[in-house]
């Protein structure tokens, strides 16, 4: 039992891992109670557990293992964190749980594997299982499989991924074990239940025994598709969601769910890939060419084996395929031609969309072949056209299928529209868009009228087929011409058609029901666009209501059915009055008049033709009214205007008429359903009444509410050829004004650019001026909407006529068009109008561009000119090329149809001749333009092969390549270049040019897509080997890429895809995702659509990946709705441009004018550090080059594009350099103004500025020297400090133009270097310019010298770097250079030298040649300077050299050899410290730098001997593991060996673990030898760093922080007490002084810097003889003379005065007379009150050791009673009596009273005593007496004997003339004492208790805590003293209570018993309290 008792106290944890299994099986057990206790999934106490659950499952005891599996389920199912512990908790389950014999336990374990895929942890669990099925022991395999199983039937196929599981049935079903034969076929029933006959392929292999038994199970199955019985905890609030749903509104949803959910697995998938290229037999291309029929068969039939492998492999297919296709189109035998239909087929379905890009070049081969009679062959056929089409899309061919349309064969026509009406089965209403509809539509139109009837009944089920797909919406358009009877049997196919996609019976107008398009949301939907658009605007239309639709998807339904009831109808009806108008017959003037006259007034009618003009006028105002007053529906509109055209008609005479005719026209067509027939009746008279002076206005309103009822493009159309067809050239120029106003106000979409393009060109070269002026107007406002390419039909025009042209361009150029205001409500409800398309994205720009007239150029493309290109002979190849080029030139625009000439340019662009490919890839860019958008169907077979180009070595090559695949992209978009696994085959080669420029192309285009591309996914395994890659640019450019990869496929998706890696590379990859995706942009939301430009809408999503992120709702939503979307879509645009802190223009894009009153430069937050670290860390290319290549300046634009406004960074890359000297000239306007953007901005703009130093332009060089002077000016006044990356990629290059040929250049030069040095350290220019001394350019290294000379001359040695002796020598080097300039200039810069550092020079320098040697001497000789004056002198000559403006003062404190290290922190606390209040970052790392760099300071005090020293740590270090935690315990056995003793510190100090560095140092400080090495600079920048540290509030994030104050508090002590004083005392001076010049310096800082100096002081007594006081006096008069007494007083803190005098005094009386010898380092003693402060303080000392007569003492004494008030007499002198009263105290009192009698011997204590007692009165006389004769006895003792040195030193900050008056006549010091009970006495009256205080705080709070407050009263004052004095007071009263010093008044030795009894009294009483 004892045992039991021992583990059961034992915590929970230590139970759970005990080795007695009763004491685990309780821990688990306990365990289990608190699990389901936890009420809080995330409670911390989860985490406790984490390692512990595998222990659970994994316990070797059975008993106790079930218990463990119970807890480690409850907490699998509660634990938030549980999912941390899939892996190693599934292994132990598979391992240790399924071979146990206890059914219970496998339960338990498969409880848990699928709990885990319950937690979203399906992967890990699956692969743990998969892993258990290599198990050996079968049991375990059993399992492992019945877990899937049951994973698979309860979550579905969809959580649960089969093709892993697939892949190893065979195998299974190979086993021996019959339990897993049997378990096997289990999960194959199951795998069969969800994806049916895609099971089989795989399976087909198996024993045939067992594959009948499945199949007999399989046929067992119920055919309804099975749901998943169980769901994630993703899904679960889904589930329950979806439950209600359907409880309320029947299964409405069930079918839609299961039809995703079925086709999940495809067969294909499940398949591996069979290679069949290199099997052909080897004779096949000359088989297949053969005579011989049967040779050409025995080929085909061996094509035919190799292809029936269900998937290929694949490959380059294009010879094969061509070889297949000539068999197809030009074999006679019929037999063949199926077999090779057949084997096409084959590697249709076995490629998929791999076989897209040869879709092309068959699809017309095989559609032409249909003319074939014989079943067999048209069966092949059509299964290998049907096959084909599978692969590509309807798109790409659709050029194809349409021109064959018109072939004359009426079997090819019936083909092909069935060809078309399979097609449409496979599309939905999303891949069948409007403009690919219509021309199939018109198309088939043309067949439906066909005489052949098999041609009429294709079209009708093409037709049919179409309207069901999209409805009847979107088809009717189309049908509007066609007549009932033939309507009704498209209507009739349409409802027989069954869709692939699963489409339910019944009108789509109804039941619209499709696939969504991601990111599509399907509110476009059931009911004509005039509801959609009523409903999508107030946004929860159509969203909110429908309830049905798949949570988490966009709606399903168009509609949900009841509001689509209501809405359909109404707008089904409307639409039918439509349709019937839009075809309204012409009626005969009988009928006319007839439907009039029921109308209008009788004498209306009769009137008309009136011969009396006022009849007329007052008929005509009858018919206006009556037609006001007409309801729609009723009014005969072609009637009406039939009425109009009556004699007279339009040739009226009189214009009021005429005015009042054209006015009714404009109601009737505004008022009534106007069609297009009643159009035409007036049109003709309209446009003949335009050019009239005063009817043309009226003739114009007519025709826009004509244009609006019939809409634009078809008046437009009209108007135009009337106007073109008569002669007057005022109606021609007027016609043309109302066109361009139109266009204005309808917007553009639908015209047809090629009719008006015509008649623009006739009305150009018209005689009338006015014609002309118009038409060019009018050309204006189509730029606006159709862009440049416009300008391409005018080239051929007179230069006159076309600089007219292109002056109106010029205007209209970065205007936006206008929204469309007319036309817009009308056509959205009862038309569908191109400009409208919820699908397409782009299509307001294309649109626009596929209305130019196109070209068709395959005649020209002859098989002569292909042979051409294909010549042996490179000259006729280029002949070839140029004649293609000619051709597309010519054409201008051209059509898709081009010919064999996309083969003949692929093999171009692997030709040998660079030149060749180079011109291919012109042609191609040039095709791209011509064909515009068509050239997608192109990308698969030619764009592919550009992509490979980028492979070449040649740079140029690549570039041209890279601009042609751009063009193309530009044209097709991305979705083209990503569909398939052509990209990622090209990414797959190995080729580092290749895969970097390809990467870069990616990462430039993947952020502006806005739909994720399905097979982007397939790049990712070659993205990430491209990571790998052995080189460096590959690497990089696939860093950069993997955010944009990021942005679409999300992080699961791509930390899944590392799952093939090896572990070492997953691991690498890992933390390159990690990291990509803190980078990770936001997705581009939909670009407004408000402008059909291009450009428009999608500028601001594109200008910055990271584009704000914008709500998904938004997102989701924007794309779908028709109109109202554009408000939505622009508040988006702006929100993305606000981001950018850009202005956000009220329109789209911006007008260039707009554009430029913005910031020039944006700020963005923390851009430059990322901007370094990205250079660090290798991302982007080091800023490093000898000529400046493009990939530098590309990425300097790419990071400028962030942070520098758009048109400014046109003007900075322009080709022009006058574009340079623009920016320049702006970039100086805006300096003063941006000063925060410049500074954010600095690294770049030194960039760009150093890319002007390679220009040849010196204008644009001086305007540039000129700005940099501006810039370092504003620099140095901002007291900024140039960063290392910004120096080395600045410096040098501005060193190159130090060697100028220009003198004003040079100058200039050399005045940005002075400046420089005020913002980067002399030191740290030092080597650059040493490194321009090595140029070939003489005058650069002349230049260089001469600079090196001014700057030792202004900064002393310590700027020559490494080394003063290594510049040295190789200056010296330049003695004996060629050129006299460079010679004069390293002799000058040598003499400058010796001027300061004399002799020494020649030790440094070493050997020189005689000849040299002599040439030195000899200058140096004429220079003849007094060495040592010549620095002071200089630093008063060049005040600009110095380090800060206001420090001239300080410039001079030292002498030559050391005022380098005070120079250098000055210059550091007036650029380092002002940011420590607002950025202690900056600050802090500049200070680390310092210390780490400066070695200058190091070598200040003692040349020679820390130049040793210096010299040691050069030595390569040596660092051990930093995993040492501890100094090493022979650490002092080191000792002498002081090199590795530093280089082991050192290996320390620099550790990352910041315990491990303060250590480290605490260390160096313990050892003395070594910490007083350390000289002033040096501590200087050790304190600073420290205090910094201590003061960062950083600190406190961190866990520790705490922990780490406190270490450094101590390391500081033992600096403080370890170091040379000297040196330490004098570094903390500098600092002070520091700290107080700089402004922006925290004033806690100054506060810690001085409580350092107090502990100092404290020190002093003991250090005193080892300190050398002539420096620190130096230091004080320094400090003293830039702060004098006044500037002192003006502190906020009066600590600095009294911290300044408390040292003085301290030194004062340790050093006595003697100090004032120290005072020989003080040049002029005058510039401070140093010396007078001294001698006042000798003074006060004289006085009070009892040197002068007591009269003085007496005068000073009555001059203190003066200032005293009597009222504070009679308070101090009662507070004594009350004392002598107390018991307590009388002793203190007694001793109080002698003090105060003595000071004021005047003081009348007499009326104190008079009211007393006698007794009272002859005690304090006795007490005083007593106390008279025991001070005379020890008057005479060493002052020491009386007060410590230590008491003496916590005083330290009562001001000094206080401190100095004490004292009495007998000449003993008495200070502390008397002020400690006068403190005492204030303490008492405040209410403070005067008891024992607590134990002396130790520095390290006194350094933490914040200081005392500014003291306010003088109360105050002496509360603040206390709380110092206090310190010494607990010291005395905690030593030896024997010593005289434990009071001060208590007598060492005494005479008087008395004394004694009171003492022993009073130490009685105080032991007594203490025991309490």
């Amino acid at each position: 039992m004892g045992d039991d008792s021992e583990w059961m106290k034992l915590p929970l944890d230590q139970k759970c891992e005990h080795k007695l299994w009763k004491a685990r099986l309780s821990g688990y057990e306990e365990a289990l109670k608190i699990f389901q206790k936890i009420k809080d999934e995330k409670s911390p106490e989860w985490s406790k557990f984490l390692g512990l659950i595998k222990k659970f499952v994994t316990d070797s005891n059975a008993v106790v293992q079930l218990k463990g599996l119970e807890a480690a389920l409850v907490y699998v199912e509660n634990a938030h964190v549980a999912g941390k512990t899939t892996g190693e908790v599934v292994s132990g389950v598979v391992s240790k749980v399924f071979n146990q014999p206890k059914a219970k336990a496998k339960e338990l374990g498969i409880e848990i594997c699928l709990m885990y895929i319950e937690i979203e942890k399906g992967e890990a669990v699956q692969e743990e299982l998969l892993k258990g099925l290599d198990s050996k022991n079968p049991k375990i395999v059993v399992a492992c499989i019945e877990t899937l199983r049951k994973a698979l039937s309860e979550f579905g196929s969809k959580i649960i991924l089969l093709k892993p599981i697939i892949k190893v049935l065979p195998k299974l079903f190979e086993s021996r074990e019959k339990a897993i034969r049997d378990e096997a076929k289990l999960i194959a029933v199951e795998i069969y239940r969800w994806i049916r006959d895609a099971l089989r392929p795989p399976l087909q292999n198996i024993n045939p025994v067992q594959l009948k038994e499945l199949e007999e199970e399989w046929v067992k199955l119920p055919p309804g598709a099975p749901k998943p019985a169980r769901f994630l905890r993703s899904q679960q609030e889904l589930e329950a969601k979806l439950e209600q749903q359907q409880s309320a509104g029947g299964d409405a949803e069930g079918g839609g769910d299961d039809g995703d959910e079925v086709p999940q697995i495809d067969a294909y998938e499940l398949l591996e890939a069979v290679e069949i290229l290199s099997k052909l037999p080897k004779d096949f291309y000359d088989k297949i060419e053969a005579k011989k029929w049967q040779e050409r068969k025995e080929a085909l039939e061996a094509v035919e084996v190799l292809v029936k492998n269900p998937k290929l492999e694949a490959g380059d297919y294009a010879d094969l395929v061509k070889a297949l296709k000539k068999v197809v189109g030009k074999d006679t035998n019929v037999m063949l031609v199926a077999l090779a239909a057949k084997c096409l087929t084959g590697l249709a379905v076995g490629l998929r969309k791999k076989f897209g890009q040869y879709a092309g070049h068959v699809v017309p081969t095989i559609l032409e072949k249909f003319k074939e009679k014989k079943p067999q062959v048209v069966q092949a056929l059509q299964e290998a056209i049907d096959a084909i089409f599978l692969t590509t899309t309807l798109q790409n061919i659709s050029e194809d299928v349409l021109a064959v349309m018109d072939n004359k064969n009426p079997t090819i026509k019936q083909q092909t529209s069935l060809f078309i009406a399979r097609s449409f089965r496979h599309c939905t209403a999303s891949t069948l868009p409007k403009s690919l509809l219509k021309p199939f539509c018109a198309a088939l139109l043309k067949h439906i009228n066909d005489s052949a009837p098999e041609v009429r009944d294709a079209a009708f089920e093409a037709l049919g087929t179409a309207l069901k797909v999209v409805g009847e919406k979107a088809v009717n358009p189309f049908l509007a011409d066609v007549d009932k009877l033939k309507l009704d049997k498209i209507k009739e196919c349409s409802e027989k058609v069954e869709l692939v996609h699963g489409k339910k019976a019944g009108l789509a107008a109804d039941k619209k029901d499709f696939k969504p398009v991601p990111g599509r949301a399907a509110a476009s939907g059931a009911a004509g666009d005039k509801d959609t658009k009523d409903t999508s605007a107030p946004k929860a239309g159509p969203l909110k209501k429908a309830p049905a639709a798949k949570p988490g998807g966009p709606p399903k339904k168009g509609k949900p059915a009841a509001q689509g009831g209501t809405g359909g109808a109404g707008s089904k009806s409307k639409k039918a009055v439509e349709a019937k108008e839009v075809v309204e017959p012409e009626l005969s003037i009988e009928v006319c008049e007839e439907k009039a006259s029921a109308v209008l007034p009788a004498t209306c009618i009769q009137l008309l033709d009136s011969s009396n003009w006022k009849e007329r006028l007052a008929c005509m105002e009858e018919f206006q009214k009556a037609v006001e007053l007409m309801d729609r529906t009723e009014m005969p509109c072609q009637a009406l205007v039939r009425m109009l055209a009556k004699k007279p008609g339009w040739k009226e005479t009189n214009f009021q008429v005429m005015q009042m005719k054209l006015h009714i026209v404009a109601l009737i067509a505004q008022k009534g359903n106007f069609s297009k027939t009643s159009a035409q009746i007036v049109l003709d008279g309209l446009v003949d009444k335009i050019g009239d002076v005063k009817c043309g206005n009226n003739a114009k309103e007519a025709m826009t509410a004509i244009a609006e009822a019939c809409v634009l493009p078809w008046t437009a159309e009209q108007v135009m050829s009337m106007a073109f067809s008569q002669k007057n050239p005022k109606n021609q120029s007027e016609t043309l004004n109302w066109l361009s106003n139109a266009i204005k106000e309808f917007g553009f979409s639908g015209l047809n650019v090629k009719a008006f393009i015509s008649n623009v060109k006739t009305a150009l070269a018209a005689t009338n001026p006015a014609v002309r002026t118009s038409a060019i107007t009018l050309l204006g406002v189509m730029y606006l909407y159709v862009g440049p390419s416009l300008r391409m039909f005018f080239e051929d025009e007179k230069p006159a006529l076309l600089s007219q042209i292109d002056a109106e361009f010029e205007k209209m150029q970065g205007q936006n068009p206008p929204a469309p205001t007319r036309g817009v409500s009308k056509h959205s409800a009862s038309r569908t109008d191109e400009g409208e398309d919820g699908d397409e994205p782009d299509d307001g720009g294309n649109d626009a561009v596929d209305l130019l007239p196109r070209t068709e150029i395959s005649d020209k493309i002859t098989s002569e000119l292909v042979s051409k290109i294909g010549d042996k002979n490179w000259k006729i190849r280029k002949e070839g090329l140029d004649e293609v080029a000619a051709i597309i030139n010519e054409a201008k625009f051209i059509q898709p149809n081009i010919g064999e000439l996309p083969t003949a340019l692929k093999g171009r662009l692997n030709d040998s001749n660079k030149i060749l490919v180079q011109q291919t890839l012109t042609i191609l860019q040039q095709l791209a333009v011509a064909m515009g958008p068509n050239i997608k169907q192109h990308v698969k077979n030619l764009g592919i092969p550009i992509i490979t180009v980028l492979g070449d070595s040649k740079n140029n090559v690549r570039s041209a390549a890279l601009a042609t695949v751009n063009a193309w992209a530009e044209q097709t978009g991305m979705k083209e270049w990503l569909e398939g696994e052509d990209l990622s085959e090209e990414l797959k080669k190995e080729n580092p040019f290749l895969r970097q420029e390809l990467l870069g192309w990616l990462a430039e285009k993947l952020p502006t897509l806005r739909s994720t591309p399905t097979d982007l996914i397939l790049c990712v395994p070659h993205l990430y080997s491209c990571l790998e890659d052995r080189n460096g640019d590959v690497r990089k450019k696939a860093q950069d890429a993997l955010p944009f990869f990021m942005m679409h496929l999300g992080y699961e998706k791509m930390a899944k895809a590392t799952g093939k890696l090896k572990p070492t590379s997953k691991d690498q990859v890992l933390a390159m995702l990690e990291k990509a995706k803190a980078n990770m942009p936001a997705k581009p939301t939909a670009p407004a659509k408000a402008t059909p430009k291009p450009a428009g809408g999608s500028a601001p999503a594109r200008s910055q990946p990271a584009s704000a992120p914008v709500e998904d709702s938004v997102s989701g939503t924007v794309d779908s709705r028709p109109d109202p979307k554009k408000a939505k879509a622009l508040g988006v645009s702006s929100k993305t441009k606000t981001a950018q802190g850009k202005k956000v223009p009220s329109k789209t894009s911006l007008k260039e004018d707009e554009d430029k009153s913005g910031p020039i430069f944006i700020v963005v937050p923390t851009g430059k550090e990322q901007r370094m670290k990205d250079e660090k860390g290798l991302k982007v290319l080091k800023w490093n080059f000898t000529t400046p290549r493009d990939e530098y300046i590309e990425q300097l634009k790419t990071q400028m594009s962030t942070c520098v406004a758009k048109w400014l960074q046109d003007e900075m890359f322009h080709s022009d350099f006058q574009h340079h000297n623009k920016a320049l000239a702006v970039m100086v306007d805006h300096l003063e103004s941006e000063k925060e953007g410049v500074i954010g901005c600095l690294d770049l703009i030194l960039k760009w500025v150093t890319l002007r130093f390679f220009d040849t332009n010196t204008s644009v060089l001086m305007k540039t020297l000129e700005y940099l002077k501006l810039l370092f000016t504003l620099l140095s006044d901002e007291e900024y400090h140039l960063t290392e990356n910004e120096a080395s990629s600045f410096i040098p290059y501005l060193i190159l133009k130090v060697g100028e040929p220009k003198d004003v250049i040079r100058k200039d030069v050399r005045a940005i270097l002075n400046r420089m040095c005020l913002v980067y350290p002399a030191s740290k220019m030092f080597p650059f310019i040493m490194e321009g001394t090595k140029s070939k350019n003489s005058k650069q290294r002349a230049e260089c010298l001469e600079e090196l000379g001014c700057l030792v001359e202004s900064y002393g040695m310590n700027v020559c770097q490494p080394t003063p002796g290594k510049a040295l020598k190789e200056i010296a080097i330049h003695i004996g250079d060629r050129d006299n300039a460079v010679r004069n200039a390293a002799l000058n810069t040598i003499v400058t030298v010796y001027n300061v550092y004399g002799d020494q020079v020649f030790k440094l320098i070493g050997a020189l040649s005689e000849k040299d040697m002599s040439m030195l001497e000899e200058r140096i000789k004429r220079s003849a300077k007094r060495p040592s004056a010549a620095p002071v002198k200089q630093v008063e000559e060049k005040p600009q050299r110095t380090q800060s403006i206001s420090s001239n003062t300080n410039m001079l404190r030292k002498g030559p050899a050391e005022d380098m290290s005070s120079k250098l922190n000055q210059a550091r606390s007036m650029s380092g410290h002002p940011e420590a209040a607002q950025m202690v970052r900056r600050e802090f790392q500049l200070d680390l730098d310092e210390i780490e760099n400066d070695n200058g300071t190091v070598r200040c005090e003692m040349p020679e001997l820390v130049q040793h020293k210096l010299d040691d740590i050069f030595e390569p270090v040596l660092i051990p593991e930093p995993k040492i935690r501890a100094v090493s315990p022979h650490f002092d056995d080191m000792h002498s060996n002081t090199a590795s003793t530093i280089n082991f510190i050192i290996s320390q100090v620099a550790s990352g673990d910041i315990n491990t560095s303060i250590q480290a140092l605490t260390q160096l400080f313990q050892i003395e030898s070594l910490a007083r090495e350390a000289s002033t600079g040096v501590l200087k920048d050790l304190m600073h760093g420290l205090i910094t540290l201590m003061l960062d509030s950083r600190i406190e994030d961190l866990e520790e922080g705490q922990q780490v104050v406190r270490s450094v508090n101590l390391l500081v002590v033992k600096v403080l007490e370890k170091s040379d004083q000297t040196n330490i005392l004098s570094a903390l001076l500098v600092l002070l002084q520091d700290s107080l010049l700089a402004t922006a310096s925290s004033p806690k800082f100054s506060e810690l810097v001085m409580k350092c100096l107090w502990r100092m002081v404290r020190l002093l007594p003991d250090t005193i003889n080892s300190i050398n006081l002539d420096r620190i006096l130096l230091d004080i008069h320094i400090f003293m003379k830039v702060f004098p007494k006044e500037k002192l007083k003006q502190c906020k803190s009066e600590f600095p005065i009294r911290t300044l005098k408390t040292l003085l005094h301290t030194l004062c009386k340790l050093k006595g007379p003697k100090i004032l010898d120290h005072l020989t380092m003080i040049d002029n003693k005058n510039e401070s009150e140093l010396e007078a402060h001294l001698c006042r303080m000798m003074k006060h000392s004289m006085d009070q050791t009892g040197s002068k007569s007591d009269k003085e003492t007496e005068k000073g004494a009555s001059r203190m009673d003066e200032k005293s008030s009597k009222a504070k007499v009679n308070d101090f002198l009662a507070e004594i009596f009350k004392k002598i009263g107390s018991k307590e105290n009388t002793k203190e009192g007694l001793a109080e009273l002698y003090e105060y009698k003595k000071k004021y011997s005047d003081a009348d204590i007499e009326p104190f005593l008079k009211n007393s007692s006698q007794f009272f009165q002859s005690y304090v006389e006795r007490g005083l007496r007593v106390i008279e004769m025991e001070r005379e006895g020890k008057g005479r003792l060493p002052s020491s004997a009386g007060i410590s040195p230590q008491l003496e030193v916590t005083c330290v900050p009562t001001a000094t003339s206080t401190v100095s008056s004490l004292g009495n006549t007998n000449g003993e010091e008495v200070g502390p004492s008397v002020y400690l009970e006068r403190l005492k006495i204030l303490r008492q009256r405040c209410g403070l208790d005067n008891t024992k205080q607590d134990e002396r705080p130790p520095l390290t709070s006194l350094l933490s805590k914040p200081a005392v407050p500014t003291v306010a009263s003088s109360t105050d004052m002496l509360h603040s003293k206390l709380s110092q004095l206090r310190e010494s007071r607990e010291q005395q009263q905690h030593s030896d209570l024997d010593s005289s010093q434990s009071h001060s008044s208590g007598p060492v030795t005494s005479s008087s018993s008395t004394a004694n009894i009171d003492d022993l009294k009073k130490r009685l009483e105080r032991i007594k309290s203490s025991r309490k």
